[in-house]
C-alpha cells in the first residue's frame, strides 16, 4: 500500500503547498538553517526569525565568525538554545573542512555537531535532490495513521524501520518534495491536535486508521516522565534606567545566557531585602511582581517576582550582578523567554 502513496502525494503538494521563505531558494544553508529553526517551533513564528538571521549571517562564514553573545541574541525567543550553539560548531567544522559549504554527502552531513538524521536527510533531498528521508513528527503521524503501526515512535528500531520504508519508495527525480509534501501534509491536514482533516487529504482512500475511525489512536508513543517543578524567585532590580542582569553557568540549562537575577524556592520580601543590602545597594522601594510558569522539556519553572527599585549607584557591577541600560539590553543580551512576564517591568516606566 505504502508505494501506492507517491503519486496522489506529489499531485496534492504542488498544488497546495505554502509559500515558506526557505522554500524560495533552498540553498543547503538556507534549507539548514530552516529546519533546525523550526525544530520545536511553529512555523508561523520562524518566519520572522529567519529572515533577521539570514539577513545578519547570510553565509556559514559569517555563522561562524558571529560572536555568541550576538548569536544568541539572534536566537532570543526561540528557546532549545543549544540548537543554534551546535550550528555555530558546524559552521566552524565546514568552514575548515569542505571550504565554507555544506557537504553533498549525506553521511557526512550527519557527521556534523547538532544535525540528525531528520537534518540531514532534509538538507540532502531538499538542496541537493539525493533521495534519503526526512521523518519528523509530521511524517510520523501520517505513516502510523496511514499503515496503522503499533510501534512507539520514541524507539530508535521505529525511525529506522519508517526511514527504510521511505527510502524503498522514494521517486529518485523529487525526494525533496516527497519530504516536504508528507511533512507538509501532517503539519496541515493530518494534524495532532484535535481531529485530522480527512476530507481534505489526498490519501485519504489508503489510510487504515481513517477506514476504522481510529486516526486519533495513532501514532503511539510511551508516555513522557513527569517534569520536575522549580521553584524560583525572580528580581526586577532596577538602578535609575539600568536594571540588573547576570550571566547562567556555561554548562546546563540556558548555559551562558544572562537572566534575571533569581533566588531558588519562594523567598520572602525580607529575605530580598536583605539579599539587597547584602550587596551593597540601598533599596528604596519594592512591590510584588506576580507569578510565572516557564516550561521546558525536563523541568517548570514555577516563579515568583518582585520589583525594587535601588539608590543610584555609578557602580555597574555589584557581586554577579550586571546593570545594564534599558535600551542597550534589547539589542545586545540575549535574556531567555522563560524571564518574558518580567520583561515589562523593564521596558516600561515604574
Amino acid at each position: 500500500m505504502i508505494e501506492q502513496i507517491v503519486e496522489p502525494l506529489l499531485s496534492w503538494y504542488r498544488e497546495n503547498r505554502r509559500a515558506l521563505p526557505w522554500r524560495e531558494d533552498p540553498s543547503p544553508y538556507h534549507v539548514w538553517i530552516s529546519e533546525i529553526m523550526l525544530q520545536q517551533t511553529r512555523v508561523e513564528a520562524v518566519k520572522e526569525y529567519y529572515a533577521r538571521f539570514i539577513r545578519e549571517l547570510p553565509d556559514i562564514a559569517a555563522l561562524a565568525a558571529c560572536q555568541e553573545d550576538r548569536l544568541l541574541k539572534l536566537w532570543e525567543g526561540l528557546g532549545y538554545y543549544n540548537r543554534v550553539k551546535n550550528m555555530q560548531k558546524a559552521a566552524k567544522q565546514v568552514a575548515e573542512e569542505y571550504g565554507g559549504q555544506l557537504p553533498r554527502d549525506y553521511q557526512k552531513l550527519l557527521a556534523l555537531p547538532g544535525i540528525g538524521s531528520y537534518t540531514a536527510g532534509a538538507v540532502a533531498s531538499i538542496a541537493y535532490g539525493i533521495p534519503e528521508p526526512a521523518v519528523d513528527g509530521n511524517v510520523f503521524r501520517v505513516l502510523a495513521r496511514l499503515t496503522e503501526d503499533e510501534d512507539d515512535i520514541l524507539k530508535q528500531s521505529t525511525r529506522k524501520k519508517v526511514e527504510g520504508n521511505l527510502r524503498r519508495i522514494m521517486p529518485p527525480d523529487e525526494p525533496g518534495d516527497f519530504n516536504q509534501a508528507l511533512m507538509e501534509l501532517g503539519a496541515t491536514v493530518c494534524v495532532p491536535n484535535g481531529a485530522p482533516k480527512c476530507k481534505d487529504c489526498p490519501l485519504n482512500h489508503l489510510c487504515g486508521a481513517h477506514q476504522k475511525g481510529t486516526e486519533l489512536d495513532y501514532p503511539k508513543k510511551a508516555a513522557k516522565k513527569q517534569r520536575r517543578i522549580e521553584e524560583k524567585t525572580v528580581l526586577v532590580i532596577q538602578n535609575g534606567q539600568e536594571f540588573a542582569i547576570c550571566r547562567r553557568p556555561p554548562r546546563g540549562l540556558l548555559a551562558g545566557l544572562y537572566e534575571l537575577p533569581n533566588r531558588e524556592g519562594y523567598v520572602s520580601r525580607e529575605e530580598i531585602l536583605e539579599y539587597i543590602k547584602g550587596l551593597g545597594l540601598l533599596p528604596l522601594y519594592i512591590k510584588e511582581a506576580g507569578e510565572a510558569k516557564h516550561i521546558f522539556s525536563h523541568v517548570e519553572w514555577h516563579m515568583k517576582g518582585y520589583f525594587i527599585k535601588v539608590a543610584s549607584t555609578e557602580e555597574k557591577e555589584k557581586g554577579k550582578l550586571v546593570f545594564v541600560d534599558k535600551k542597550e539590553s534589547k539589542g545586545k543580551y540575549p535574556i531567555p523567554s522563560a524571564f518574558a512576564a518580567y520583561r515589562k517591568y523593564i521596558e516600561e516606566d515604574f
